[in-house]
């Protein structure tokens, strides 16, 4: 029982680290949302058939999609090769619906010619989505990312001039052209590139664990590819390129493929 003791406890439990309390990453069982575990350090965890990230302190985190099943199933192997199964239920999520007008032709139905480039960029964006570094720092929750009002939420179906599309998976935050965009927790750079068909100004910073955030429709890139950056350093500024119809960040945060909550990252 000792396995499943630790990961309990740890939910409603600060650890405690170098001698002093810090307040950790709350998880959030929700679609959309995560676990935050620990478990005794050298235990091997699974899920969905494959291999988490353990830290050293024993710490790992997966994450639940938009849609995600309300069972989902942790399984954990000790250092003597006993093994438990650890269920959690999600709660489920009711959605808002979005229209937005104004949108250009353009960007609602591509032409032919730009299917490749949009196909080329949504490679690029998935893979630097898939690392699995040894960052740590999110552990401790996310900053905000942008000061300003919150105009689109995670989740929320959305209409572009009437005609329905993919779900929107970010949280947008307005602002003016310009306003600073600052990273929210420490990470590496693993995409910065100004000008995306969809999302333009783009950049995709790498916590650690799968654990990214991405920032689209910038009008200025500060950082490069495989920069390190700190909590609170100013990467890019908001702006209106891609597809948009006025100035705002759109920040997102993903588990590998599994898009994310961003709005549950942050401690508040």
């Amino acid at each position: 029982m000792r396995l499943t003791v630790l990961l309990i406890s740890c939910f409603f439990t600060p650890f405690v680290l170098a001698q002093e309390e810090v307040a950790l990453l709350k998880s959030r069982l929700i679609q959309g949302g995560f676990y935050v575990g620990q478990v005794e350090p050298g235990t091997e965890v699974t899920y969905k058939k494959k291999s988490v990230r353990v830290s050293e302190r024993g710490r790992f985190i997966v994450g639940f999609g938009r849609d995600a099943s309300l069972q989902q199933t942790i399984f954990l192997k000790g250092k003597e090769g006993h093994t438990e199964e650890f269920k959690l239920k999600l709660t489920q999520r009711e959605y808002k619906i979005q229209r937005i007008k104004g949108v250009a032709k353009k960007y609602v139905s591509p032409a032919e010619k730009v299917l490749g480039r949009i196909r080329d960029e949504g490679a690029l964006v998935k893979s630097a989505r898939q690392y699995d570094s040894d960052l740590n720092d999110f552990f401790t929750g996310f900053d905000r990312p942008a000061e300003g009002p919150v105009s689109g939420v995670y989740g929320s179906q959305r209409y572009f001039n009437g005609e329905p599309r993919r779900p929107h998976f970010g949280l947008d935050i307005a602002g003016p052209e310009g306003a600073s965009v600052i990273a929210p927790a420490d990470g590496v750079v693993r995409m910065a590139e100004s000008d995306l068909y969809f999302s333009g100004g783009t950049i995709i910073v790498d916590h650690g664990f799968g654990i990214t955030t991405s920032y689209l429709h910038l009008s200025k890139v500060n950082v490069v590819e495989g920069q390190s950056v700190e909590r609170g350093e100013t990467i890019g500024a908001i702006g209106a390129t891609g597809r948009v119809t006025g100035a705002h960040l759109d920040w997102r945060a993903n588990w590998f493929d599994v898009r994310l909550d961003p709005a549950l990252m942050m401690q508040d």
